[in-house]
C-alpha cells in the first residue's frame, strides 16, 4: 500500500484514519450528520478483515465497541446529538473499566432533535462532563480534512496509551465538506499498539495494576487470563470494593493518568502569535473562519494571530495562558452560546480582555461575524 491522494468528506477521513490506525470493529446506529461514517465503514472494514455491525440503538452500539475492545480489537462508534447523549452511560463504563475506545460525535444543533442537518459546536461541555461522576476525558477536534485524518490516528494512539475512551468532537461543517486527503504510506505515522501483558498465568495477572511507566497492560478477554470487568469501583484484580482508600486511589489514578500527562496529549496550532496584538482562539470549522480573518488582517498590516485548539479536553490551560499574555485583546470564536470562552477566561490572568464572537443559529460563523466583533472591540474599522 503506497501513499494515496483522495478527495473525500470529513466523515470519510475519519474512516480512513481509523483504518490506518488499525481499527477492526465498528458498531453504530445511523444518525445525521454522522451517517456517512457508518456507511463508509460498512464498505471498508470487510475489505481489511474487520467487522461492521449496525446495532439497534446508540447505547448498544457503545456497549458493543467496549466489548470488542476488551477482546483485543481497536473499536470505534460514531453518532451525533441525541445519540451522543444516549451513549453516556456506557461511556462512563469505559472510563471506569479503562477500556480503549473511540467515540465520534459530529455535532449538530440542539438540544433534543434540534437542527439535524446544520452545524453547531454545542457539545463541548457535554463531551467533558456528559457521563456522571468525577472523571477525566480526552476530547479532540480538527478543522481540515487532513487534520481529521491525523487527529483520528492520534485518538487511537492516546486511547491505547492511556487505556481510555477518546471522543473525536467534529461538527457538521467539517464532517460534510470535501478536501484533498493525502493518505501516508504505512509506517509513516507511528501507530501505538495495545500493550499486552507478558504474564503467563492468570494468578499473577492484575488487570488494574499499572506498571512503573504508568501504562496498564491488557489481556484479551476470553484468552489465557480470567479477570473481572465491572463498572463498580474495584481493586487491582477487577473485583468490586467500597473500601475508601481503594476508591480514592482508583479515582485519583483514572483522573491523573490524563491530567498529569496533558502536555503529551494536548495538540494545537499557532499562527502569527509571537507579535499578535489581537489573538483569536478557535477550534473545528470556526477556526477556518478565524484563519480567514488572520490572513485578511495580516495583508493589511494588522497584527492578528490564531491559536487553533485541537485538544479541547484536557483543556490546554497553560498554552492558552501563555498565548494570551501579550495580545491586547483575545476573541474566542465558536458556534455556541459561549462554552469554550469560559475556559479561556479561567485560564488567563486578565479575563477582562477576553471576548466572544459566536453564532448558534445553524449557520456557519462567517468572516463578517468576526470582522464586526473586532470592530466593536477595537473601536475602529478593520
Amino acid at each position: 500500500m503506497k501513499k494515496r491522494i483522495r478527495f473525500v468528506q470529513g466523515n470519510e477521513a475519519v474512516v480512513e484514519g481509523s483504518l490506518y490506525a488499525g481499527a477492526s470493529f465498528f458498531a453504530g446506529y445511523p444518525i445525521t450528520p454522522s451517517t456517512e461514517i457508518a456507511e463508509h465503514f460498512s464498505v471498508r472494514l470487510p475489505q481489511v478483515g474487520g467487522k461492521f455491525v449496525q446495532m439497534e440503538d446508540e447505547l448498544s452500539a457503545m456497549c458493543a465497541i467496549v466489548g470488542a475492545s476488551l477482546t483485543g480489537n481497536k473499536s470505534i462508534t460514531a453518532t451525533s446529538g441525541p445519540g451522543f447523549s444516549l451513549k453516556q452511560e456506557a461511556l462512563g463504563f469505559a472510563v471506569m473499566a479503562e477500556i480503549p475506545s473511540i467515540i465520534v460525535n459530529i455535532q449538530r444543533g440542539g438540544p433534543s432533535t434540534g437542527n439535524p442537518t446544520h452545524g453547531a459546536q454545542g457539545d463541548v461541555m457535554q463531551a467533558r462532563w456528559g457521563t456522571h461522576g468525577d472523571h477525566s476525558m480526552v476530547v479532540m477536534t480538527a478543522s481540515s480534512i487532513q487534520d481529521v485524518f491525523r487527529v483520528t490516528i492520534d485518538a487511537f494512539n492516546i486511547a491505547e496509551t492511556f487505556r481510555t475512551p477518546v471522543i473525536l468532537l467534529l461538527d457538521e461543517v467539517v464532517g460534510h465538506m470535501r478536501e484533498k486527503l493525502v493518505i501516508p504510506e504505512p509506517g509513516e505515522i507511528p501507530i501505538i499498539e495495545r500493550l499486552r501483558t507478558s504474564v503467563r498465568t492468570g494468578v499473577d495477572y492484575h488487570p488494574y495494576q499499572p506498571r512503573e511507566d504508568g501504562r496498564l497492560p491488557m489481556s484479551d478477554f476470553g484468552g489465557k487470563h480470567r479477570y473481572n470487568v465491572t463498572g463498580l469501583f474495584h481493586d487491582m484484580w477487577g473485583f468490586p470494593t467500597t473500601k475508601p482508600h481503594m476508591v480514592r486511589k482508583l479515582l485519583r489514578h483514572m483522573v491523573d493518568k490524563i491530567e498529569c500527562y496533558s502536555n503529551r496529549i494536548c495538540q494545537y496550532k499557532k499562527y502569527y502569535i509571537e507579535d499578535a496584538e489581537t489573538l483569536l482562539i478557535s477550534y473545528g470549522s470556526s477556526a477556518r473562519t478565524a484563519m480567514e480573518m488572520v490572513s485578511y488582517s495580516r495583508k493589511r498590516g494588522r497584527k492578528v494571530g490564531l491559536l487553533e485548539l485541537q485538544t479541547l479536553w484536557p483543556f490546554p490551560a497553560e498554552v492558552v495562558r501563555h498565548s494570551c499574555i501579550n495580545p491586547a485583546s483575545v476573541v474566542v470564536v465558536e458556534m455556541n452560546m459561549g462554552q469554550m470562552v469560559q475556559q479561556v477566561k479561567a485560564a488567563v490572568d486578565d479575563p477582562g480582555k477576553i471576548y466572544l464572537c459566536n453564532r448558534y443559529d445553524g449557520e456557519m460563523i462567517n468572516f463578517e461575524n468576526v470582522k464586526d466583533t473586532l470592530r466593536i472591540i477595537q473601536g475602529k474599522g478593520i
